[in-house]
């Protein structure tokens, strides 16, 4: 493989694409034998997962404990290269129990999918049309998928809306889907697939696009906590909390950095068992901006006992059946640790995650600062980047924090002459 123009590549083997990218990118020997290697996820499961396999890649997975939801305990996996992310969680967990722990609820497992019809000569009058034939295209969308009817879901109603735009009018006809256990993205498109003809029929235009929204507004997870004013530190802290979230809630530039702390609880969760990491990021970012402002995801509050009120309230479309959920082996394990039993425990379990994760940064903002509390444990990881051995790596990690030069150059430096000795 010479260049990347390659004919064909698909129809290789794993072993075969591997060999060429070997040669293409000059791997040495032990570099291709690495890339050979994999662990639970085989490499035949991995080829019919997604195209041009040749390798598989695997991340650390920890367990965040001390969660109590809806008076439940979790133990939550959290799949995630990040170091300080899981501990964070585990302990923000830890001090929101003394008041009872995480509640949630949900607004139900509802998705939509969208249909865009251009050059609608009359939109108005289309946009009635379509209300007037929803018990028909309801029927047409709830035939694609009578599984899910006997399961208690399906379409269960619609929106029209109409945007105008530079390249003329658009009707765009909203579907709303119940799809219980399942994220859902192939049941909402297979339907608005199905009803694009017959959208057209009625409106008289063109059915451009027809595809789900990442924009989960009707399948959300609300989750909130009390977290006693002496388990944080004292009720200055809880004023540090409320000063920094407050910060977020009014500067775009700071809730990108806040939603992110949010979202490393989130994500490895969702990434842990299988889920859409880029649907759910997408979801909660939009959601973020839904008023025309990018704002924080969480709200922080001091109540009248001077304790620490948290909330969170975000887009969650998450699934137990279909998708790298029930093919993943590992995510597979993640769930069953969890022993949740529908997908929406699932979702609520995930924003008590994010909830928690966000609370531990705050806490770190309005005390020590965010970077003690990530040195010791970015220490370990350049420690080991720069050689150390298991039996030297915590002088090292030590000693870099003690200087505060968590550094590789430093850290080789003291790998050098721990091993001289």
């Amino acid at each position: 493989m010479k260049t990347s123009e390659f004919k064909g590549f698909y129809k290789l083997s794993p072993a075969q694409r591997l060999k060429e990218v070997a040669e293409f990118s000059g791997l040495t020997t032990e570099e291709a034998a690495l890339l050979a290697k994999t662990g639970a996820l085989d490499m035949e499961l991995a080829d019919h997962m997604i195209e041009n396999v040749f390798a598989t890649m695997q991340l650390p997975m920890g367990v965040a404990v001390n969660f109590l939801i809806n008076g439940r305990d979790y133990l939550v996996p959290m799949a995630v290269e990040e170091p300080s992310v899981v501990a964070a969680a585990s302990n923000a967990a830890r001090m929101a129990r003394v008041k009872g722990g995480f509640f949630a609820s949900n607004t139900g497992p509802v998705m939509r999918a969208q249909i865009q019809v251009m050059n609608v000569v009359d939109p108005y009058a289309a946009r009635l049309r379509l209300f007037e034939a929803r018990d028909e295209i309801m029927a047409i969308a709830n035939a694609q998928d009578p599984m899910l009817i006997s399961l208690g879901g399906g379409m269960q109603d619609m929106e029209v809306h109409i945007f105008p735009s530079p390249i003329g009018t658009m009707v765009v006809v909203q579907l709303i889907v119940d799809t219980r256990d399942a994220m859902g993205a192939n049941t909402v498109n297979t339907m608005a697939e199905a009803l694009a003809p017959h959208v057209e029929r009625i409106t008289g235009g063109r059915v451009q696009l027809r595809i789900l929204s990442n924009l989960a507004d009707k399948r959300l997870v609300r989750v909130r906590a009390v977290v006693d004013k002496e388990a944080l530190g004292g009720e200055g802290v809880v004023d540090g909390i409320v000063a920094a979230y407050t910060f977020a809630a009014i500067d775009p530039y700071r809730a990108a950095t806040h939603n992110k702390g949010i979202m490393n609880g989130i994500t490895p969760v969702v990434t842990a068992t299988g889920n859409d990491t880029r649907a759910i990021e997408a979801g909660a970012h939009a959601y973020a901006a839904r008023n025309g402002q990018y704002t924080s995801l969480t709200t922080w509050e001091k109540n009248s006992d001077g304790d620490l009120a948290g909330s969170i309230e975000v887009p969650m479309a998450v699934g137990l059946v279909g998708g790298a959920t029930k093919i993943h082996p590992v995510a597979k394990i993640a769930v069953k640790i969890l022993g949740v039993k529908s997908a929406v425990e699932l979702a609520e379990v995930i924003a008590a995650t994010g909830l928690a994760q966000n609370l531990a940064a705050l806490r770190a903002l309005a005390t020590e600062g965010i970077q003690r509390g990530h040195m010791s444990l970015h220490a370990r990881n350049i420690a080991v980047t720069a050689g150390a051995t298991p039996d030297i790596v915590d002088q090292v990690v030590a000693a870099m924090v003690k200087e505060r030069k968590v550094r590789l150059e430093y850290a080789q430096e003291l790998v050098g002459r721990l091993k001289g000795k």
